[in-house]
């Protein structure tokens, strides 16, 4: 069985699909495949951090917490999301195959590591990173999967302007990385 797997790993088609990275040309045309299916299957454009936004709020309902009167879920569509199950949720079966996909694909091109924390520093920088990535995100009213990539496939200012923004933002932060954590 062992060498059935080493062979398997040798093998030009399996290095060409699942080792070798796509170029950017290949990546953008599956990018809009994708966002097409998407769009014609669910009748809107694709997103990501809404859902991590009903993820929290389905932990803090557990908890004892009521969101239902918060401004977010005043919608009646956005009402139905406080009462929808995860695994019948558009949203979460699609974030759930996003993670597994890029573990997979981790996987499959043989790139998984564990790396060692080395300072807190390092922790503090990652658990505020994520913290403001999303805050941002719930402010910009999307990553940039809705907010820029949707956004623009649809025609819309707010994506060049995200897009903007984006990029003074990532101007920003690799200075401040570079200063402080390199």
């Amino acid at each position: 069985m062992k060498e059935f797997f080493i062979k398997l790993g040798d093998h030009p088609i399996y290095k060409k699909l699942l080792k070798e990275p796509l170029t950017y040309v290949a990546g953008a045309v599956l990018l809009s495949v994708f966002q097409i299916a998407h769009f014609t299957v669910f009748g809107k454009g694709w997103g990501v951090t809404s859902t991590f936004a009903v993820w929290g709020t389905w932990v803090y309902n557990a908890l004892g917490g009521d969101a239902g009167s918060w401004a977010y879920y005043a919608s009646e569509k956005m009402q139905q999301e406080l009462h929808t199950s995860f695994l019948t949720d558009g949203g979460s079966i699609r974030n759930l195959g996003i993670i597994f996909g890029a573990l997979a694909a981790t996987l499959f091109a043989s790139q998984f590591k564990i790396k060692k924390i080395k300072t807190l520093r390092q922790v503090v920088a990652a658990i505020l990173g994520g913290l403001l990535m999303g805050y941002g995100a719930r402010l910009a009213n999307g990553c940039n999967i809705g907010a820029l990539f949707t956004a623009i496939a649809s025609f819309s200012l707010s994506g060049w302007v995200f897009g903007a923004f984006l990029l003074v933002g990532a101007f920003i932060g690799s200075k401040l990385l570079a200063k402080y954590f390199m």
